[in-house]
């Protein structure tokens, strides 16, 4: 390979964890070497360090997990490398430091919206805040990209209007070839979660659902739980609470789902709010059918009722408790793989790394 012709910085906030790999971490793998193929070296800043993956060929900078922006400005005032591009995944945006980053290197500035939302949205002193950010803070930043079409309205409704025009969007992706395909529509009585433990995935209402579903009639089936989080223990003691440990098992993080959904006959995300999803794409990959939130689980708009799963509303449990009971007795399923999943080539990773790819060639 010849001297680069031109070097970029990509800046974030993600802990590198060989435990937990995902999505985004095969995104960065591959970023990498599409750049590197085309005589573009990439710096990247990171919490920590890791050679785990692809990380191993990586020019990778660790800020030891203080502030990863504040540590890039650091650098910048120490290297004087002259980057032409900053791309930014899972950081605070429109922040100071970035007037500062933007006058010492005059690169071009691109942001990208990962982050969620709170279910009601933000307190009105976070939205004047975010507001105030945005008229002091925007101008330095060249491009945003949100990850859906919601996350992309949600930036210009909390950074003002005047972002409107330089805000895109590029839908994250996925190795589609390799996840099997469900073939057998067979109902089976098999449903997995597959989600973060957190409050703000909904689980605990989906076990507030089984635990009046099962107060009326003796249903069999078995919901397995794979994930991990902080919310785990309440979610864990609502199991036993309610006397449920039949019907919910903890399977713990894996890193094979790609493999494991196609022998489920549902997937159930019953998410408070999401700005991607990726359970719910990775389901649709599979031909599993889904049952998730109108707006929240369906954030990309790929599920279609009695097509490819079931909707319902957030935190209506009643509803819940309905769909479920409607597929135990019969009354409701999917049957065949439905022919909207033939829309899913747009979240391919190769889709993603392109998309991408393109803003800094």
């Amino acid at each position: 390979m010849g001297q680069s012709v031109k070097t970029i910085a990509v800046i974030c906030n993600y802990k590198l964890l060989p435990e937990r790999i995902g999505g985004m971490d095969y995104f960065f793998w591959l970023f990498d070497q599409k750049c590197k193929a085309n005589n573009i070296a990439v710096h990247w800043f990171f919490p920590n360090y890791s050679e785990h993956g692809g990380y191993h060929d990586m020019t990778i900078f660790s800020s030891e997990y203080q502030n990863v922006e504040v540590f890039f400005y650091a650098h910048c005032q120490r290297q004087q490398t002259q980057y032409t591009h900053i791309i930014t995944h899972f950081v605070e945006l429109c922040v100071p430091v970035f007037k500062k980053i933007k006058k010492t290197t005059s690169a071009q500035i691109i942001q990208v919206d990962h982050n969620p939302r709170p279910n009601n949205g933000f307190a009105a002193k976070k939205n004047i805040k975010r507001k105030i950010k945005g008229l002091l803070y925007s101008q330095y930043i060249d491009l945003f990209v949100g990850v859906s079409d919601y996350c992309k309205n949600q930036l210009v409704l909390e950074y003002g209007s005047s972002i409107k025009r330089k805000t895109i969007v590029i839908f994250n992706g996925l190795e589609i070839d390799k996840f099997k395909k469900k073939s057998n529509f067979e109902f089976k009585g098999k449903f997995i979660v597959a989600s973060h433990l957190r409050e703000q995935k909904g689980i605990q209402d989906l076990i507030s659902a089984v635990h009046q579903l099962v107060k009326e009639a003796p249903y069999e089936f078995v919901i397995d739980l794979y994930g991990s989080g902080d919310y785990q223990e309440v979610l864990q003691k609502m199991v036993v609470d309610f006397s449920l440990q039949n019907y919910f098992v903890f399977k713990g993080s894996v890193d094979n789902l790609h493999v494991l959904y196609h022998q489920y006959d549902y997937l159930i995300h019953p998410s408070h709010g999401e700005t991607f999803c990726y359970s719910v794409l990775e389901s649709l990959l599979s031909d599993l059918p889904v049952i998730t939130t109108k707006n929240q689980g369906n954030v990309l708009g790929m599920v279609v009722e009695n097509e490819n799963g079931f909707l319902f509303e957030r935190e209506d449990i009643a509803a819940l408790q309905s769909i479920l009971v409607n597929i135990l007795t019969g009354k409701k399923r999917i049957q065949k793989r439905s022919t909207v999943n033939d829309r899913l080539s747009q979240f391919s990773l190769d889709a993603m790394v392109a998309n991408y790819y393109k803003l800094i060639e």
